[in-house]
């Protein structure tokens, strides 16, 4: 019987991110393929009590889940967490000694993990401009990735508005995870997560230049 993984995920990441993950994990896993199941939470994820009572009954409720993520932004649009490591102390602080929930977080926002393929959002942007930073967690709280992405296609002479759903799968549509992976560690530890319930080995980390 596969493992059940409960990914608690903000909204609209589900629609972009479920598809990639699955056809990058199946054929690495092969046989130890784990039932992901995603869970919109209406644009946040729960804070505080809110979240402790939502993963305690994911992981007791039937048919229950096997282990529970929670992928939050850091930057969410106000000041709820100082960095990757804030926001992960927090959730676990509010969750308590449970050692089947996994807090994970995209840093700043989901948009860095699209930045790696840089290529394809000048293609659809229909933009020369260059890539904002050659790591894209770096982007931050004065100018996250989802404000950079706005700009390109904002600017571009596509002359479209940015949508997360359309142009984020668009981005991510039939590539390789690995190659964001390998660019950002907040993605490399949430896809490590995953690889670890499932008993396999990790992905590794990337060669050094």
């Amino acid at each position: 019987m596969s493992v059940r993984i409960a990914i608690l995920v903000e909204g609209s990441t589900e629609t972009i991110l479920k598809q990639p993950l699955q056809n990058f994990l199946t054929p690495l896993l092969t046989n130890q393929m784990p039932k992901l199941i995603f869970l919109r939470q209406n644009g946040r994820i729960p804070k505080r009590e809110d979240l402790k009572r939502h993963v305690t009954h994911l992981l007791n409720s039937h048919p229950c889940a096997d282990a529970v993520i929670a992928l939050t932004d850091v930057y969410t649009g106000g000041n709820d967490f100082q960095g990757a490591g804030d926001a992960k102390q927090k959730m676990r602080e509010w969750v308590g000694k449970e050692p089947r929930f996994h807090p994970h977080v995209a840093l700043y926002d989901f948009e860095a993990w699209l930045l790696p393929y840089w290529g394809d959002i000048q293609r659809l942007a229909g933009s020369n401009r260059a890539s904002p930073n050659a790591s894209p967690e770096h982007v931050n709280h004065g100018y996250p990735p989802a404000r950079v992405l706005a700009e390109v296609f904002r600017t571009g002479t596509k002359g479209k508005v940015y949508s997360k759903i359309r142009d984020g799968s668009a981005i991510l549509r039939d590539k390789d995870l690995n190659i964001a992976a390998q660019a950002c560690p907040e993605l490399r530890a949430f896809l490590n997560t995953i690889i670890a319930i499932s008993q396999n080995k990790p992905l590794p980390a990337p060669t050094p230049p």
